[in-house]
C-alpha cells in the first residue's frame, strides 16, 4: 500500500491545473465520477500468460498505478479505488514460445487453456500459473497495490456466468458489431463463444450450430470426429473470444480505467461498442506507445525479444524502470540495454531537483507519479569544502569503473569514501545499490565495447595543460574549482571556444562539447560521461594526472579496457 498523502491547499491547487499525463487522465474519470454518482472506482490491466511476463506488463501496472494515485488526489481520496491485474491464462496456447525449456512438454498440449498445460520449468501445476506466479512476484516486490485475478477462477467460480448468460441473449448485436471487422473467409464461421473440448480440452475455433439462450448453451460440431456437442457458456465449460471477453469483463466488473497499447485501437473500439450493446459503458483511458527492440521491432512475449524484467534489474532499480515508463507514454520507444543508464540517471535527476520545487513543478516530476506522491529524499556524498552534498550519478560510477577496471563493488568504494570519508554502504545503502548495478553493467557492456582513441596533436596540447593546471590547484580542490580550471584551459583553444553559447562573450567565450568529447573518448575510452570536474574530485587529482600520462604515451590506444 502506498503511504497516505497530505492533502494541502497549495498541493490541490496545483493538481487541478497540473498538465502532467497521470491527471489528465484522472481529470476525465473524474468527470466519469461525478456524473454517475459512484462511490469506487475499478482500475484494471491485462495480462496475457502466453509467455514470461515482459517489462510492458509492468509499464501497464505502473502507468494506470500513476493514474489512479493522481484520481485520489483529485477527490481527495473520498472515492474508494481498486486496480485489478487480470490474467488471461484460460486463453488457449497458440504455440510454443522460443525462450522457454522442454518445448516438447509444452508442444504436445497446444491449444488447451494456459492453466492445463504442463509448466516446463517443473515449479508450478501449470505453464499459467507460472507465469503468473513471475508477474504477481515481482509486481509484489515493487510495492504495487493491486489484486490479482485469473480468467480460469472467475470463469469456472461462475462469477462472469450472468454476463455470459446475457451475452448469449445478445449474440445477433454482437455479432452485428464483430462480423464487419473480419473478411468473408473469417467471417463465415465465426463465433465469439469458443467452447472448451470435453475430451481433448483444447479450446475450439469452431462455428455455432445452434444456441439456447434460456438454457445457456451452445452447439457445435468437432470438425475432426464429426461429434456433436452441447455445451453451458456457464461455468468454465466455454470462454469468449478475446474481444468479446474483454468487453463482457467491463461488464461483468465494472471496470472504469484501463489503457491499451496503440495496436489495440480498433480493439478498444469494438469492445466498447459490445460492452455498450451488454447495456454497460466502456471504461475512460488512453493508448500508449509500444516499445521497440534494437533492431525496431514490436517486443513480443513469445519472442522474448527486448527486455525482461529480471533483466532491467539486474542493472538497475525498479524506480528507474517506472522512470522510463513515466516519460512519453504516447510515444515509440527502444527498450534495450543501452537506454539503463540514461534511465538510471534521468531518475537520480529528478530525485535530486524535488526537495527545491514548488508543487506545480513536483507534480510534473516523475518520481512524485514513481513513489505515489512520497520521494524519498536525494542521497548525496558530503565533501570537505563542498557547499553542498555531491549527488553520484549511473555515468560517473560507470566511468569510474572503468578506469579502475573494477568488478568489485568495493573498488568503486573506496573511491567514493577517499572523496567522503564517512560514507558507506550502510548509511548510503541506494548508492551501494547503485554501486552494485553499476558494476555489473560495467562488466557486461562497457568493458567489451570500451576503445580509446589516440590524441591528436591540438589534444596531446589540451591534455599537458591540463595535466599542468590540476597540478597547480590546492590540495582539496572541489569539484567545481576543478570544472572552472578545466573551461579555463578550454576556453584558450579556438577549436573549443563557443561564441554562441548561453553568457558567452568576446572575452569569455563558451565552450562546446567537443572538449569534454574529446576526453571522454581519449582518456575513459566512452563517447559521453559525466561531468568531468565531479569525476576527477572522485577519482582523483593525481589519479587523473596518471591518467593523462598513460594516454599521452598511447597505453591504450587499440585495445579494449
Amino acid at each position: 500500500m502506498s503511504a497516505p498523502l497530505v492533502l494541502t491547499p497549495d498541493l490541490l491547487d496545483a493538481a487541478r491545473v497540473s498538465p502532467a499525463w497521470p491527471f489528465e487522465e484522472a481529470k476525465k474519470l473524474v468527470k466519469r465520477i461525478e456524473a454517475s454518482g459512484q462511490k469506487s472506482v475499478l482500475f484494471e490491466t491485462g495480462y496475457g500468460p502466453s509467455g514470461l511476463p515482459h517489462i510492458g506488463t509492468f509499464g501497464e501496472v505502473a502507468r494506470t498505478s500513476m493514474v489512479r494515485r493522481a484520481f485520489e488526489v483529485l477527490t481527495e481520496g473520498r472515492i474508494e479505488t481498486r486496480l485489478i491485474a487480470f490474467s488471461d491464462d484460460m486463453d488457449g496456447l497458440r504455440k510454443v514460445p522460443d525462450n522457454i525449456p522442454n518445448k516438447e512438454l509444452v508442444a504436445a498440449h497446444l491449444g488447451k487453456p494456459l492453466t492445463e498445460v504442463p509448466d516446463p520449468f517443473g515449479t508450478h501445476d501449470s505453464f499459467g500459473a507460472h507465469n503468473n506466479a513471475r508477474l504477481r512476484a515481482f509486481l509484489d516486490a515493487y510495492g504495487f497495490d493491486y489484486d490479482f485475478a485469473s480468467a480460469t477462477d472467475y470463469y469456472r467460480s461462475g462469477r462472469f456466468d450472468a454476463a455470459l448468460k446475457l451475452m448469449l441473449a445478445r449474440y445477433d448485436a454482437v455479432m452485428k458489431i464483430m462480423l464487419p471487422s473480419f473478411r468473408e473467409e473469417r467471417a463465415a464461421t465465426y463465433s465469439p463463444f469458443l467452447p472448451i473440448h470435453p475430451k481433448t480440452r483444447i479450446v475450439m475455433q469452431v462455428p455455432l450450430e445452434g444456441y439456447d439462450a434460456e438454457a445457456g448453451t451452445i452447439d457445435w460440431v468437432d470438425p475432426d470426429s464429426g461429434e456433436r456437442f452441447t455445451t453451458p457458456v456457464t461455468g468454465g465449460h466455454c470462454k469468449l473470444q478475446w474481444k468479446p471477453d474483454w468487453a463482457m469483463r467491463w461488464f461483468a466488473l465494472g471496470v472504469d480505467y484501463e489503457m491499451a497499447g496503440k495496436d489495440l485501437i480498433d480493439s478498444v473500439k469494438l469492445s466498447g461498442a459490445i460492452v455498450r450493446a451488454l447495456g454497460g459503458q466502456a471504461p475512460e483511458g488512453f493508448n500508449y506507445e509500444l516499445f521497440l527492440d534494437e533492431k525496431g521491432q514490436k517486443i513480443s512475449k513469445s519472442k522474448g525479444n527486448g527486455l525482461t524484467i529480471e533483466e532491467w534489474l539486474t542493472y538497475a532499480s525498479p524506480e528507474s524502470l517506472a522512470q522510463f515508463m513515466f516519460q512519453k507514454p504516447t510515444a515509440a520507444k527502444r527498450l534495450y540495454f543501452d537506454v539503463i543508464p540514461r534511465a538510471v540517471d534521468d531518475y537520480l535527476n529528478f530525485l535530486d531537483a524535488y526537495p527545491r520545487q514548488d508543487w506545480k513543478q513536483r507534480l510534473g516530476n516523475p518520481v512524485w507519479h514513481i513513489h505515489a506522491g512520497n520521494p524519498p529524499p536525494p542521497e548525496t556524498l558530503e565533501h570537505e569544502g563542498e557547499a553542498k552534498g555531491t549527488s553520484v550519478s549511473f555515468s560517473m560510477l560507470l566511468n569510474l569503473a572503468a578506469v579502475a577496471n573494477a568488478e568489485d563493488p568495493a573498488v568503486l568504494w573506496g573511491f567514493l569514501r577517499r572523496y567522503a570519508p564517512t560514507a558507506s554502504p550502510e548509511n548510503h545503502p541506494r548508492l551501494d545499490r547503485l554501486v552494485g548495478y553499476a558494476v555489473a553493467y560495467f562488466r557486461d557492456f562497457v568493458k567489451p565495447a570500451k576503445i580509446y582513441r589516440a590524441a591528436d596533436d591540438v589534444e596531446r596540447e589540451v591534455l599537458q595543460k591540463i595535466d599542468s593546471t590540476l597540478g597547480a590547484l590546492p590540495a582539496g580542490a572541489t569539484a567545481e574549482e576543478i570544472q572552472a580550471s578545466l573551461y579555463d584551459v578550454a576556453r584558450a583553444v579556438p577549436r573549443y571556444q563557443d561564441f554562441a553559447a548561453k553568457g558567452a562573450t568576446p572575452e569569455r567565450p563558451g565552450v562546446s562539447n567537443d572538449f569534454f568529447n574529446a576526453l571522454y573518448e581519449v582518456l575513459l575510452g566512452e563517447k559521453k560521461g559525466p561531468r568531468f570536474g565531479s569525476f576527477i574530485a572522485l577519482y582523483g587529482v593525481p589519479e587523473t594526472r596518471k591518467l593523462i600520462a598513460d594516454a599521452l604515451a598511447g597505453a591504450f590506444v587499440g585495445k579494449p579496457a
